[in-house]
Parts: structure tokens; C-alpha cells; sequence
């Protein structure tokens, strides 16, 4: 099904949440500076869930059912604990060329799982498409890091990714029941429920840490996690689940270019190169996907 037939919406939705996730990487090493690891985290999804739970009070938005609790609580240990707890972690001991190239085996492993769970398949073309992009991703990462040497470390970035793919499938039949803006509150604060044995640690580095790192921890939480997640979750709502985490491979070559407008640090011709392979990926997920698809289930 090509793109425009999905309307503007999702698609504005995809491109904002792009870009601010590239963006978050920055504000992830700013805020390691002063934080741990799980301090970092935690004071990230407080801001998201204070302003998430704000905008939840005044528009009046129901509880969750008694019988989806389980699941939503799953749902938010896995897609905001383990994925960002695992990041943040990795991080401090992973180069950033690796551990992009891990995390973004999450549309792959998103794409195989809604095959599996959700029925939903992209066709030879869409899974051309996927593997094409991860190569570019791989291109993007080696030229960063100056080569691949992964440490125990990796294994949570791994989890991460893995924890990532599984919260999206999991959500994805739960918006039949619920909005967009309840599934996220309601799985933002049972991750951040979750986040809570690292609250000592968080009083006790707050006053000492500088400014810029605290008001990097703010930022993540408004746009890469409160914003950024509300508009996934509305393009997730409304596109097929392949064709929508296709758009996650975008995110190493937009944090490049976001470091050369932000840094002035001038990309080389590798990473231009694998930024011009993860487009061709993605668009033959997006224009060819489907249509193999129903070719193949009309055969």
C-alpha cells in the first residue's frame, strides 16, 4: 500500500518522532556526564509521566481495565525499562557505533514478531527492503566506531532492542480498545513505577549536577519520550507495524546529520553513503512491501 494512501497525519507523526529520537542520543551522553545510568532514566520518565499526567487530568481519561493491567504493566516494563535502562547502561561502556547498529535490529525483530503474532506480513520485496536498510545502519556505525568490538555490555543494548520490539507488539492489539494518548500514559507510568529503586541515588545527584545536564534530562523527557512516543504510537496506530519501524533505520543518519548542523562535525563519505542505503531500504519497504505481499496471497 504506498505511503500517501496512509494520509499526512502518521506520516508528519514518523518523521517528528525520526528526528527527535536521532536527537536524543546527544542529550543521553549530556546527561551521563552528571547521572547514572538508571538516575538518568528515572529522571527522564518523571518528567514524561508529570507531563503526560497532567495533560491526563485535565482531558479526564479513563482507568485501564482491570483484565489489560497485567499486560499493560508488561507492556511498560519492557518497552521503557529494559529498552531504556538497557540503552543508557550500554552507553556508558558500548561505542555509539555498535550500539546503534544493535539498536536498530529493532525493526527487524518487530517485523518478525508481528509476522508471527500479528499476522502481518511485508512480502520478499518488504523483507529486501528491511535487510538493505540494516546494512546501510551497519555502514553508518562501522564508519563512526572505526570498526565493531562489542563488550558484555552489548548484551543489554541486545535486551534493549529486543525489550523495544516486544512492547510495540504488544501494544499494537491493545489500540483497538484504548486511544493513543491512554496506552501511552498507562505504560509511561508502570515503567516509571518500575524506575523507582533508583530515586535515592536521583536526590542525591540532582543538586550536585550541573545545569546542562539536568535540563538534557528534561529534554529527553518532553520530546524523545513524551512527544516522540505519542506520535509513534498514533503512526503505529494507523500503519502497518513492518512499515512503520522501517522509518527507526533513518535515525543513525539523521543523528549524523543533526551533529553536523548541531557540532559542526562534518560527516564523512561513508556515513553519507550508508545514509543513501538505508533510504533505498526503506523504500522498497514502503512502496514494494505490500504489494508483494498481496501478490503473494492472491498466488
Amino acid at each position: 500500500m504506498p505511503l500517501r494512501s496512509h494520509g499526512w497525519r502518521p506520516l508528519a507523526a514518523v518523521a517528528f518522532t525520526t528526528v527527535v529520537w536521532a536527537s536524543a542520543f546527544a542529550g543521553i551522553r549530556a546527561g551521563l556526564e552528571a547521572y547514572g545510568w538508571g538516575e538518568l532514566a528515572l529522571l527522564r520518565f518523571t518528567v514524561a509521566v508529570a507531563l503526560l499526567l497532567t495533560y491526563a487530568a485535565l482531558s479526564r481519561i479513563r482507568l485501564p481495565d482491570a483484565r489489560d493491567l497485567g499486560a499493560i504493566a508488561l507492556a511498560g516494563f519492557l518497552g521503557i525499562d529494559v529498552y531504556h535502562l538497557g540503552l543508557n547502561f550500554g552507553e556508558t561502556r558500548v561505542a555509539a557505533g555498535p550500539a546503534s547498529l544493535l539498536i536498530s535490529a529493532v525493526p527487524v525483530v518487530t517485523a518478525l514478531l508481528a509476522w508471527v503474532f500479528l499476522k502481518e506480513r511485508l512480502g520478499a520485496w518488504g523483507w529486501a527492503g528491511m535487510l538493505v536498510g540494516f546494512a546501510g545502519v551497519a555502514v553508518i556505525s562501522l564508519s563512526a566506531s572505526g570498526g565493531v568490538r562489542f563488550e558484555p555490555a552489548a548484551l543489554a543494548i541486545m535486551a534493549a532492542a529486543v525489550g523495544e520490539s516486544v512492547y510495540f507488539i504488544m501494544i499494537k492489539p491493545m489500540m483497538r480498545r484504548y486511544s493513543v494518548m491512554e496506552l501511552t500514559v498507562y505504560t509511561f507510568v508502570a515503567g516509571w513505577v518500575f524506575m523507582l529503586p533508583f530515586l535515592p541515588g536521583l536526590v542525591r545527584a540532582v543538586p550536585r549536577a550541573p545545569a546542562h545536564a539536568t535540563l538534557s534530562a528534561v529534554y529527553l523527557g518532553v520530546f524523545p519520550a513524551a512527544l516522540a512516543y505519542l506520535a509513534w504510537n498514533f503512526a503505529l496506530s494507523r500503519m502497518p507495524t513492518g512499515t512503520t519501524m522501517s522509518f527507526l533505520y533513518f535515525t543513525p543518519a539523521l543523528a549524523i546529520l543533526i551533529a553536523w548542523v548541531w557540532l559542526g562535525e562534518l560527516p564523512g563519505v561513508l556515513p553519507v553513503l550508508g545514509g543513501v542505503v538505508v533510504t533505498v531500504g526503506v523504500v522498497l519497504v514502503n512502496t514494494f512491501g505490500s504489494a508483494a505481499t498481496q501478490l503473494t496471497e492472491e498466488l
